[in-house]
């Protein structure tokens, strides 16, 4: 019953082996550099220290070769072989509207994942080549693809459509996606079993917040709105993403800045949100600390981020007419106090209060509200890993 995910990127390529008998992961690691000097796998097993082993990792082939050998090795291993792996979960970012939900891997479903590269052109490439390397090696092993975009299929038409010639829609499927779904929706499920409720009852806006950052309203189980669209680049500001800003702002920019296509994509998508306000990092760590030394850009860039999500749960909290519950999940939103209470600051009146000296833990599961709060706020880590493994469980059987 053991479950092998994927998590493949264009030079990098994460994964976790996971018991499913009981849900514990055997093993995790990550190769980096894939295809750049000094590449290594890094791979830890239980609670024991990361182990790593540099070594030249040219294409995603030697990176799976690598992860074989690394989870088969004699003194860092945890299988005999690759016999006692059933399956192989794959995290595949976009699958556009041809998938609402996790699919067993075959050559039509690569074709298929094939033709949303034009949609998903950073993400995609490197899932397939992932996918593509493991049926070389593990040709006798199911593959299973599990989409970011499939918990956000069933978004109604009028939340995910831009209002622009609908011919438009209709040839090139410009719509809202959303993203982080299987984060989303993994947390969101957490949430009902922490409150001992159905999820069949809630309304819940579940806050995935890091560098890439998108909120979800889901309700009675399901996505029916998102902040991120038609790419991962729309909704709040992130770490170097500038979230939504006026369309026209960029032809002017590709004007006055004489920009080509691929350099505004690369100034909205690598050198803008807190980094661009900030001028000091993507890292809100760093944020803080030169804001606590009086960079007024810092403090702002973390001002326009919290206002961002505030909004956000608001608008949801409409869309929804009301809410049980709102949720903090991932890097910024389990670990940093400050900003959560910055945006969950003056909501009171709808209910949401929060325990100032509960709000400082991290990275724990907790419901961080007050006894009078008549609206949980919960912090979930999230486990996208363990969420695809139980997705390709499900579909083998």
């Amino acid at each position: 019953m053991k479950v092998l995910v994927i998590n493949a990127g264009s030079s990098s390529l994460k994964y976790q082996l996971i018991d499913m008998k009981n849900e514990t992961v055997l093993a995790k690691g990550l190769c980096d550099r894939i295809g750049i000097d000094n590449s290594f796998i890094k791979q830890s097993k239980g609670s024991a220290d990361a182990v790593v082993i540099n070594k030249e990792l040219k294409n995603h082939k030697d990176a799976i070769e690598a992860v074989i050998s690394a989870l088969t090795d004699d003194k860092i291993g945890v299988i005999r072989n690759m016999s006692e792996i059933i399956a192989v979960g794959h995290r595949i970012v976009h699958g556009g509207e041809k998938f609402n939900s996790s699919v067993i891997i075959d050559e039509k479903v690569m074709e298929a994942v094939r033709e949303c590269i034009d949609i998903a052109p950073l993400h995609n490439p490197p899932n397939i080549i992932g996918i593509e390397a493991c049926q070389q090696i593990m040709p006798n092993i199911p593959m299973i693809g599990v989409f970011d975009t499939t918990f956000h299929s069933t978004m109604p038409d009028y939340a995910y459509l831009y209002a622009l010639p609908y011919e438009l829609y209709e040839k090139y499927g410009i719509r809202k996606y959303g993203f982080h779904g299987t984060s989303h929706k993994f947390v969101a499920e957490r949430t009902a079993e922490i409150l001992d409720k159905p999820l069949s009852d809630l309304k819940i806006i579940t806050c995935h917040l890091g560098n890439g950052s998108s909120i979800c309203a889901v309700n009675k189980g399901k996505s029916v709105d998102t902040s991120m669209g038609f790419t991962p680049l729309q909704g709040l500001a992130m770490g170097t993403r500038s979230g939504t800003i006026d369309p026209e702002v960029v032809t002017f920019l590709m004007e006055k800045e004489n920009l080509d296509v691929k350099g505004i994509s690369n100034l909205l998508n690598k050198k803008s949100g807190v980094l661009g306000i900030s001028g000091v990092s993507s890292d809100f760590r760093d944020l803080h600390t030169a804001a606590g030394e009086g960079n007024q850009r810092a403090q702002l860039a973390i001002d326009i981020f919290c206002y961002g999500v505030k909004k956000f749960i608001g608008e949801y909290i409409v869309v929804m007419n009301g809410v049980d519950a709102i949720v903090f999940t991932a890097g910024v939103g389990e670990n940093n106090s400050v900003v959560r209470k910055q945006i969950l600051d003056n909501m009171d009146f709808l209910g949401i209060k929060i325990d100032n000296e509960k709000n400082k833990i991290k990275g724990q599961e907790i419901n961080i509200s007050t006894a009078d709060a008549t609206v949980a706020t919960l912090i979930v880590p999230t486990n996208e890993e363990l969420a695809i493994a139980r997705e390709t469980l499900r579909l083998l059987k």
